[in-house]
């Protein structure tokens, strides 16, 4: 026994010393394109009909554009909330951080989908005899309504983001800005923001990505984005496997383009500060 064992570390050891001669992104393209081969093999086997996804294909991804509008304008709204929920959780004051506080807990401990249904569907049960001017505000179409509600939930859950980015800031800096005579809002513009972005940036491109993936539910409402077109053609011809991997490829694209400009943002921020060394050093 104990010669077999030392001849399958001696084979293990050559492996790994063969392994060592070919370059890491050599054998990582190989291993990407065994799993593109495994892929396509069971895509062959399963037996898709590729005429029916390539006829779809350009309805489904015509919704991809107006689920980027919706990522994009409720990451906006998101960061807004999260900004002042970081701000009322810092907050001393008690009318401050009380509203922050349960914000963070009431909307982290509902579903996405009930708030969604909420702001679509229960609002307008509140407008029916509200003044008209906040009948207005309460009535909202699908797309404003799935904006909100995205924005809202993710606005919570970065909040947590945004208090670390701004506490990681350390509190030499600040008292030094406010024995320069700076007031607190000065200094949290111009000392502790700038450098918490740095901390904020790359977990708030995690969160976009995966709001990006959650806007499928806004298709509940039956707003035309990516996800709704592909299970409304693929109910309706019953090719609903076809079409869901249209979609998914879609939203892996989409991600995909993202995360790269995701990183190409954090190693620019990651060198921002790096301080020049002088000639001749």
């Amino acid at each position: 026994m104990a010669t077999v064992g030392a001849r399958a570390t001696r084979i293990r050891d050559a492996l790994e010393r063969q392994s060592l001669l070919v370059p890491y992104r050599v054998k990582l393209a190989l291993v990407w394109a065994a799993i593109f081969t495994l892929l396509g093999l069971a895509f062959l086997s399963y037996g898709f009909d590729t005429e029916f996804m390539a006829r779809w294909a350009g309805f489904i991804v015509k919704g991809a554009g107006l689920t980027v509008v919706i990522s994009v304008a409720a990451i906006a709204l998101a960061v807004s909330l999260a900004l002042l929920g970081a701000l009322g959780r810092l907050s001393k004051l008690a009318i401050f951080n009380g509203p922050a506080s349960f914000y963070v807990s009431f909307v982290r401990g509902t579903p996405l989908i009930v708030q969604i249904y909420f702001v679509y569907l229960a609002l307008p049960q509140i407008a029916i005899d509200a003044p008209p001017w906040l009948y207005q505000l309460l009535i909202l179409d699908v797309v404003p309504a799935g904006i909100i509600a995205l924005g809202i939930n993710y606005g919570a859950y970065m909040t947590e983001i945004f208090r670390a980015g701004i506490t990681s800031v350390g509190h030499g800096q600040v008292e030094a800005a406010h024995a320069l005579g700076m007031t607190t809002t000065q200094t949290m513009r111009r000392i502790v923001l700038p450098q918490a972005v740095r901390v904020i940036i790359p977990p708030t491109g995690n969160e976009f990505i995966a709001m990006l993936k959650d806007s499928a539910l806004v298709g509940i409402l039956g707003t035309p984005e990516l996800f709704f077109r592909a299970t409304k053609v693929g109910r309706q011809d019953f090719r609903i496997m076809e079409t869901l991997v249209v979609a998914a490829a879609i939203y892996w694209l989409l991600t995909s383009v993202f995360s790269f400009f995701q990183s190409r943002l954090e190693r620019r921020l990651a060198t921002a500060y790096v301080r020049e060394q002088p000639h001749g050093h």
